[in-house]
């Protein structure tokens, strides 16, 4: 078997940890692979760039080498601080955006990590396409990009050989799933104990803080949002929430479903299922006393939900997720 050829874009002010996160994780499988007695290479990775200098966020150079002929072109993230409009990092980035666009029209795979995502869009690859990007930066991205269906709770969408991931860290569920590709699940599971990596999360709802998220600018869904999070484990009852905001059912679906690209159920489940993952991590409280926390009477009501956002079943999170007890000041 030919090793696959994996190509990674560098470009000024690219995450430099996240152009080398993939080739590094790549050669860790390469060595497993070795030692289960494959004798070629698994994988040719390379730093490629239209340019001849490429410095990384911090000023950090990064070695490039010309563009070339590769199965798999990885773009990486880049400092996108709340402040900055996304047009003043694209605008600079011409080339780059011709390189993504050339490789995909000789059918190569594209990956982006993280905000690598809004280089994708710009490029056209994600129009009509599903794709995800950090939980920090979906709803601008959403926003920006209204062509793209934005699965945010995702980790990697992959859609007709255009795959995007989440942030930073799923750079290696993107990886951990190329290697089960390639060389199988055994390698994969091998690859992921070397490297310290949880190869089972699928979600990245459980990360999301929503003291972190920018404000939106959308007032009428920020209104409606806070109204949910007061009582999450009241019932819902839209029409009585859309006579509490003075409009119809069907106005209420309308605008918080046009600056939210959700509807108040779908957010009020998540709502619900960050708060049991909060309550989970640092109570001794019942899996099915939290189903009732947080608006469920059935149990296996809430746990089904909860699987389907965050990846694992309570029991199964609590165990792999539960903090440990506060430092009560004395000393060891």
């Amino acid at each position: 078997m030919n090793p696959l050829r994996v190509s990674v874009l560098a470009y000024p002010g690219c995450f430099a940890s996240e152009v080398y996160g993939v080739p590094d994780l790549l050669t860790m499988a390469a060595h497993v692979t070795a030692a289960r007695g494959r004798p070629e290479p698994s994988y040719e990775t390379s730093v490629v760039s239209p340019r001849r200098r490429v410095r990384a966020s911090g000023g950090a150079r990064l070695d490039v080498s010309a563009l070339r002929p590769s199965d798999v072109l990885v773009v990486p993230g880049f400092d996108l601080p709340p402040a900055l409009d996304p047009d003043a990092a694209l605008a600079e980035l011409a080339p780059e955006l011709a390189a993504i666009r050339a490789h995909a029209a000789g059918g190569g795979a594209v990956v982006s990590i993280c905000v690598g995502a809004f280089l994708l869009a710009e490029a056209g690859l994600l129009r009509g396409r599903e794709a995800t990007t950090s939980w920090l930066h979906a709803d601008r991205f959403a926003r920006r990009y209204p062509d793209v269906r934005v699965r945010g709770e995702n980790l990697v969408v992959t859609d007709r050989g255009v795959t995007t991931t989440a942030a930073f860290s799923a750079m290696y569920d993107f990886a951990l799933r190329l290697v089960r590709d390639h060389d199988g699940p055994r390698a994969a599971r091998a690859t992921a104990r070397v490297a310290l990596l949880d190869d089972t999360r699928s979600t990245q709802t459980p990360y999301v803080d929503t003291d972190l998220l920018p404000a939106t600018g959308h007032a009428f869904a920020a209104t409606v949002m806070r109204r949910l999070d007061q009582d999450l484990a009241a019932r819902y009852d839209l029409p009585a929430l859309s006579r509490e905001f003075g409009v119809s059912t069907r106005t209420m679906l309308r605008r918080f479903g046009a600056e939210t690209g959700r509807t108040p159920l779908a957010y009020l489940h998540g709502a619900r299922v960050r708060r049991a993952v909060h309550l989970l991590e640092t109570t001794d409280r019942t899996v099915a006393a939290i189903a009732a926390d947080v608006g469920y009477r059935d149990p296996g009501t809430f746990a089904a939900l909860f699987t389907r956002h965050t990846g694992r079943r309570p029991s199964a999170y609590r165990a792999a997720r539960r903090t440990a007890p506060a430092d009560d000041g004395r000393s060891p």
